[in-house]
């Protein structure tokens, strides 16, 4: 199946609430999604997407590689992993040269060139691995390891609060590119998650304390992969709810704070997703800060979004409410909202998901929506007043 082609499934159409055009990407009837928000999508000159799909599997939302040309819609199936690629275990560089991934026990190294792949690192039993990043000297795949807890963990934030509750054994490792070194770099006592490396110095990664945002008392923490060492970014208090936490491609930290009590879930039934007025009497706001963890800015907002991604230059951003996809400008002293197009997605599952993503010229908005029944990917551009 490796090198099978699909042809063009475009589909364009107005959105419906906000008139913007909207490019429906995948439209055969399989469940196709797009990387997580850490991990850019598209490759570097924006003419491609790496995605995941099931199209290819006679089980479904058995999950394979595959890249698509946004110029010509031709879709190229890049794996053939009898077992799928495991979800939220695929990460890759940003000119697509490598993309690593888990199938099974198992880290694969794909050469997108070539397409030939390689096994790079095999966990035990009774470990549970991380979604793996990859340093930007390409020299190095990092994850976080966890032990294995007799906690069903599934959809809806099934086992989310028992799972972190249950972990008392968590490591931050590194492996070779080629496989040839494995370093546990960091043991901690808790359930870690969302290892990152910076994207302009491979020494330097970002990981969080894993669990309900309320719950868990410091969410992010710098790793210095040199001495070893870690440090708190944003230092918690009783009433702050932080999550959500990724590299600007300028190499800031971005976080956002939903405050007091909000456990930085959505679930089908829709809750916890935008703050009422007589929920809190506290303000949410994100914040940016630099790669040695000072806080450079925090910015209020009117709401809250589920997910948020950033533009290059920290200026604009773009969230995800319930039903909509908004773009806030946060260029000034007070942040101002404009809704880009709906999304009406399920929240069924972490594959249904929007994760707006910025295309790198910052032009274009990639997301992933099940409206259509299965999970599709669908493209928006941002309107050129904005854009400049």
């Amino acid at each position: 199946m490796i090198g099978r082609e699909f042809p063009a499934e475009f589909i364009k159409y107005v959105d419906e609430k906000i008139g913007n055009p909207v490019w429906q990407l995948t439209a055969d009837g399989s469940n196709n999604y797009h990387f997580y928000f850490t991990d850019n999508s598209f490759t570097l000159g924006d003419e491609e997407i790496y995605f995941l799909s099931d199209r290819s599997s006679a089980v479904p939302k058995k999950y394979n590689l595959f890249k698509m040309d946004l110029n010509s819609g031709r879709i190229i199936q890049l794996t053939d992993e009898k077992e799928g690629i495991n979800a939220g275990q695929h990460t890759k560089t940003p000119d697509s040269e490598i993309v690593v991934y888990g199938t099974g026990k198992v880290i694969k190294k794909l050469n997108t060139r070539t397409l030939e792949s390689t096994v790079v690192y095999e966990e035990e039993e009774n470990i549970r691995l991380g979604q793996p990043h990859i340093s930007p000297d390409k020299k190095y795949i990092g994850f976080a390891r966890n032990e294995r807890v007799p906690i069903h963990y599934g959809a809806n934030y099934k086992g989310f609060k028992e799972t972190m509750y249950a972990t008392k054994k968590g490591w931050i490792t590194l492996v070779s590119m080629d496989g040839s070194k494995v370093m546990d770099v960091f043991e901690d006592t808790h359930w870690l998650g969302h290892f990152q490396f910076s994207p302009i110095d491979s020494t330097i990664a970002m990981f969080c304390h894993e669990g309900p945002w309320n719950l868990v008392h410091q969410r992010i923490w710098l790793l210095d992969l040199t001495s070893r060492s870690v440090q708190p970014v944003f230092r918690q208090g009783e009433d702050d709810c932080v999550g959500h936490e990724f590299w600007t491609t300028n190499g800031k930290i971005f976080f956002d704070n939903r405050r007091k009590g909000h456990d930085g879930t959505i679930t089908v039934d829709k809750t916890q997703a935008t703050i009422k007025e007589e929920a809190t009497d506290q303000v949410p706001f994100i914040g940016l800060a630099d790669h040695e963890g000072t806080i450079l800015r925090t910015i209020d907002l009117p709401y809250y979004c589920n997910h948020y991604h950033s533009n290059k230059e920290c200026t604009l951003i773009v969230g995800d409410e319930v039903e909509d996809l908004v773009l806030i400008d946060i260029s000034g002293r007070e942040a101002s909202v404009e809704r880009l197009c709906t999304h009406h997605t399920s929240w069924a599952t972490h594959q249904t998901h929007c994760h707006p993503t910025f295309s790198w010229d910052n032009k274009k908005i990639l997301f992933t929506s099940d409206r259509e029944g299965t999970t599709n990917l669908y493209l928006v551009n941002i309107p050129d007043p904005i854009s400049e």
